[in-house]
This record gives C-alpha cells, structure tokens and sequence, in this order.
C-alpha cells in the first residue's frame, strides 16, 4: 500500500535531512508501519481516521526527521506520550541498535502499540504503561511529538536527562514558531527547521542539551 515512488521518497527526503541511511528492509518495514496505522491503527482509533491519506508525510516521514538531533544513534531512546509509536517506531527501525521505551498512560495505545511492534518483528522497542512523572531513570534521548507543550516537555525532560543528553520537542508544521520557552539551567536549546522540499510543508523541532554533568544519582554535580 505505501511501497510506491511517492512514499518511498517521502521517506528518503526526510531520512537524509535527519542524516540516517535507509536500506530496503528499513524502508520495508517503514512502508508496513504506515500499511498498520491506515488499517489496524485507524480501526481502532490510534489515528484519527482523516489521517489516513497522509499517512506517510504527516506521521512516518516527519517521525523521522527527530533523528537529526543526534550525530549518532542514541543508545537508549523514550518516547513520551507515544501513542501507537509515534515518532518512536520509525525511529526505532532505522536505529536498531537502539532500545526504544514508548511511554503512554493509556492502557488502550499501549497494547496497539505492543501490537504494531510485534507486526513489525521490532525486538528492540518496549511498551511502558506509565507518565513521565513517575520515571526516574536517566536518558541519553527523550522525545515529545506533541505530547505535551514545549515549555512542559523541557521542564519535565530536564531532570531525566543524561549530561550531553538532548530532548526533542517537535513543534510545528507550516507555521514558524514566535517564540520559545526559555531553556531550564544547565540546559541550551535551538531550533531544527526542515525547511521547503523535505515534508509537504516545513517542520519545527526544539532540541534541549543538558550542559552540566550529573552525579550517578541524577543530580548536578
């Protein structure tokens, strides 16, 4: 269903933007992601059914384009307020080695979610059923696609960070931003613009770095 010239470049354009190589099996398995959200993922509600015609742009291809926050695969990535994956399994098939945790509070996306990993044979992705503030554990990535407002995500990103580990808040499309939430201490933040001719329309992403070093129990040193 999305194996055609259009979906696969797509996908390409916002593959090498975010700076990461697609092989056939990776745009294989990104194709059958998009194939799951426009039937299964549609059916029961994991997408809004107007979603389903641009799927690959709007959902797939635009998840990609959080991997150009990192120079290299994380090795451990969360996904806050994942839903049904997004944009955590698409990162998850073009960084394998990566073990990708998608966090939702709701019991119905986590079992669709579990559900399309499964479809996809993706062994490096968990599902946990929880909010972000209940974990405690450090992260060299987190992502928010539009889980929470900008100035929520850094502030609850800030404290789960890794020193040098970077949050990824994606912000809009067509629209440029006004204006930004100033970073929390010990943090920077800028400004990722796929600009025209990457997606149908241009993408904001907000990258955080956490700029201190921390201590083994998560406070600055």
């Amino acid at each position: 269903m999305f194996h055609g010239k259009h979906a696969v470049g797509s996908l390409d354009r916002a593959a090498a933007w975010a700076g990461v190589s697609l092989d056939p099996a990776k745009r294989d398995q990104l194709a059958g992601f998009a194939t799951w959200l426009a039937s299964e993922g549609a059916e029961t509600g994991g997408i809004g059914p107007d979603e389903t015609g641009r799927i690959v742009d709007r959902h797939v291809a635009d998840s990609l384009t959080f991997a150009a926050a990192w120079s290299a695969a994380p090795k451990r990535l969360l996904d806050v307020g994942a839903g049904v994956g997004l944009p955590g399994i698409p990162l998850a098939i073009v960084y394998p080695e990566t073990a990708v945790t998608l966090l939702d509070r709701s019991e119905r996306r986590c079992v669709l979610a579990r559900r399309a990993a499964r479809v996809l044979g993706l062994q490096n992705v968990a599902v946990e059923q929880s909010d972000i503030d209940q974990m405690r554990t450090l992260w060299p990535a987190i992502v928010f696609r539009g889980s929470l407002r900008p100035d929520r995500a850094l502030t609850v990103a800030t404290p789960r960070l890794e020193s040098g580990g970077c949050a990824v808040v994606g912000l809009s499309r067509s629209t440029e931003p006004v204006s930004l939430p100033d970073p929390p201490s010990g943090t920077v933040i800028d400004v990722l613009s796929t600009g025209h001719g990457v997606l149908d329309s241009p993408a904001w992403l907000l990258r955080m770095t956490r700029t201190d070093s921390r201590t083994k129990d998560g406070n600055p040193a």
